[in-house]
């Protein structure tokens, strides 16, 4: 039995003593240096191939003569180290910190973003203070938002206040609210979008919505309200947009929820280029917009969080303004 490196592959064929066992349970037999809670982990981010397809389901059944190929992740550093980068903070006290996060900004270390990340910055500012931030889980982290997406987010100090914080979270008490600017206008222009999600099996950059009654993935709830409408799509019926401004409400919140709805429903953000168009950032037929252009990530935005303070259980509610990119590309869509 061989110990597994970071950032190795192993591959294991399953004889007929492993046949039926529970996949994360067994992968984690075969290398023990791997708790079963990181085998599960892992291969619910991808990492485990079946005969060369993906498998994300860590309960799936072990099949006797097929090939487990694990491929591990390199290593995080021990701890990341302060960085001096300035914060937009909305509100800050001696339990939590409210930050206005800009859009380009990665809020955890990972691959391709080892510095100049959220928690660099939080490290820096609050000097040692965030409980447990430097350690792999990061307690005072307790949701996250896209690099890519602009917007206000939270973060536990101690804790005391991580613990209470993440139950709301859990517990889907916390608002959430997003504007995105959408390709087209869902219809009904308000509604509930439930589904399950969970991670491509054929690119693992991507989420993907799965059969409601699949055992796999987690349940997904997204309350959406149309706006404003833009334009009109050529050659198609009066009354369709080109665009439209959504407000999209979290009740559950996993990884791309947003994006992945929006697309589900057929109207992907603008500017989105994992989920929406890969040819082209643009409306159809429209001329090009240097506003979608200059924006070079999606239309979303995190414009209301509202929660219930650990220490005083008082209710906090803060709304930001759209970024100065998403000022200028809704002026642009008006004009459309």
């Amino acid at each position: 039995m061989q110990a597994v490196n970071p950032s190795d592959t192993r591959q294991i064929e399953a004889g007929p003593d492993d046949a039926g066992e529970r996949l994360d349970r067994w992968i984690a037999a075969q290398w023990p240096e791997l708790s079963r809670s990181r085998c599960k982990a892992l291969i619910e981010s991808g990492a485990l191939a079946v005969n060369g397809e993906a498998l994300t389901d860590a309960s799936a059944k072990v099949r006797e003569g097929h090939v487990y190929t694990l491929t591990m992740p390199a290593l995080e550093p021990a701890a990341p180290k302060p960085e001096n980068i300035p914060l937009d903070i909305l509100h800050e006290d001696d339990d939590l910190i409210v930050i206005n996060k800009p859009a380009g900004l990665t809020v955890h270390p990972g691959a391709g973003a080892w510095t100049g990340t959220l928690v660099h910055a939080l490290l820096y500012h609050c000097k040692g203070t965030l409980s447990g931030i430097g350690g792999v889980e990061r307690p005072g982290i307790v949701h996250r938002i896209d690099k890519d997406t602009s917007g206000v987010l939270v973060v536990a100090k101690n804790d005391v206040a991580h613990r209470y914080l993440s139950k709301q979270f859990a517990k889907h008490t916390v608002e959430r609210a997003y504007l995105a600017f959408t390709r087209g206008a869902p219809r009904p222009r308000e509604g509930e979008i439930a589904t399950r999600i969970a991670r491509s099996t054929r690119d693992r950059m991507k989420m993907a919505v799965l059969k409601w009654e699949s055992a796999a993935g987690k349940e997904a709830i997204t309350h959406y309200q149309v706006l404003e409408t833009y334009g009109q799509e050529a050659k198609a019926p009066i009354g369709t947009p080109l665009a439209a401004l959504v407000e999209c409400r979290l009740e559950t919140g996993r990884t791309h929820q947003i994006r992945v709805h929006m697309e589900h429903l057929g109207h992907a953000l603008i500017g989105d280029r994992i989920y929406g168009p890969q040819r082209t950032s643009q409306l159809k037929g429209v001329p090009d917009l240097p506003e979608i252009k200059a924006l070079g990530r999606q239309a979303l935005h995190a414009s209301v969080l509202g929660f219930v303070h650990p220490s005083t259980r008082e209710d906090m509610v803060f709304e930001t303004e759209l970024p100065a990119d998403l000022q200028s590309l809704h002026v642009a869509l008006k004009r459309v």
